[in-house]
């Protein structure tokens, strides 16, 4: 089996009747067609021809997440879902149908707290923000399978203040004949092999501060010419914060960064006061003395990804965290 991911723009049905033509083509195939809310854009995308993946198959039991290790090709894709009224629900419900009918059995379906949270959520495969945010108090996830076991499917639901996020898995088994997958949206290019680590856990953030001497907070959300934090919990926050706490003569400045929208002198400024809003977080959140924090701005003139994409310039919105000497 493979999966067709689209949207409902009318531009798209000649590719979509080429693909499903093709696919019927081939002897014993059917075609998934997740259908995602018009206006949702694929954020990123990696394909490996051979590669094994942690299917999880029950919440955090305490000490780990349960798993089926699958290997074969594996895709993996973040979506971002327009519209900030959406409830994580909404977005699941319709995908989980469309699974149902077309065939899929769901194996597993939990959602944020039932899920086990914080230690599910670092428990399990996500691709890096900007391109997929979760909410750790706001996400559901799904496993499902092909009735012959030789696909198997994820997705991750969350959102932010501004957008829903969805993250699709499949796995095909070595030996099966998979067809071709048909971009839908406004995307990255794809690119073949491992797929990039998920964000930084709190021991990673650790690791690398000590070794690195910086690291960036990568589900933080910025739009464009906005300095806030959205509302929510932010991993990468909770686990500086224990950082901080664990190591009390350990000082961080934070550093913002925007993208090449407007002046310099205009983005400097813009960068400075997110990463006070940031240090304004971790002192009202999570009671870190303000004397151990500081907060600087770097505007565009740091760039991690190139300003001449929407992908890019979300990339480029960020904060990082910069370990000081003692």
């Amino acid at each position: 089996m493979t999966i067709i991911t689209r949207n409902r723009a009318r531009l798209l049905w000649p590719l979509l009747i080429l693909a499903a033509a093709s696919v019927l083509a081939m002897p014993g195939k059917a075609a998934i067609v997740l259908d995602l809310p018009t206006g949702s854009r694929n954020t990123a995308e990696t394909v490996a021809t051979l590669d094994s993946y942690r299917l999880p198959t029950a919440p955090w039991d305490g000490t780990t997440v349960p798993a089926q290790r699958l290997e074969g090709q594996i895709s993996r894709q973040a979506f971002r879902v327009g519209g900030a009224g959406a409830t994580t629900l909404q977005i699941l419900a319709p995908l989980r149908q469309q699974i149902a009918d077309q065939g899929y059995d769901v194996l597993f379906e939990c959602a944020a707290t039932a899920c086990g949270g914080f230690d599910f959520r670092f428990g399990t495969e996500v691709l890096p923000g900007p391109a997929m945010y979760v909410d750790l108090t706001d996400y559901r996830f799904l496993a499902a399978a092909a009735p012959d076991q030789t696909e198997h499917l994820s997705l991750l639901v969350s959102r932010s203040a501004a957008a829903g996020f969805v993250q699709v898995i499949r796995v095909t088994a070595p030996g099966a004949d998979a067809a071709p997958q048909i971009g839908t949206f406004a995307a990255q290019p794809t690119t073949t092999g491992a797929v990039t680590a998920p964000p930084d856990a709190p021991g990673d953030i650790a690791t690398r501060l000590d070794r690195n001497g910086h690291v960036i907070l990568t589900d933080l959300i910025f739009d464009t010419g906005a300095a806030a934090l959205g509302t929510g919990n932010f991993a990468s926050l909770e686990a500086l914060a224990a950082y901080l706490r664990a190591n009390p003569d350990r000082r961080i400045v934070l550093v913002g960064h925007t993208d090449a929208t407007g002046s310099l002198a205009i983005n400097v400024a813009l960068s400075r006061r997110r990463a006070a809003s940031v240090k304004d977080r971790l002192v009202s959140a999570y009671e870190i003395s303000a004397s151990r924090l500081d907060a600087e701005g770097m505007g565009y003139l740091a760039p991690i990804a190139s300003n001449l994409t929407d992908s890019g310039r979300e990339a480029n919105r960020r904060v990082e965290a910069v370990l000081l000497p003692k």
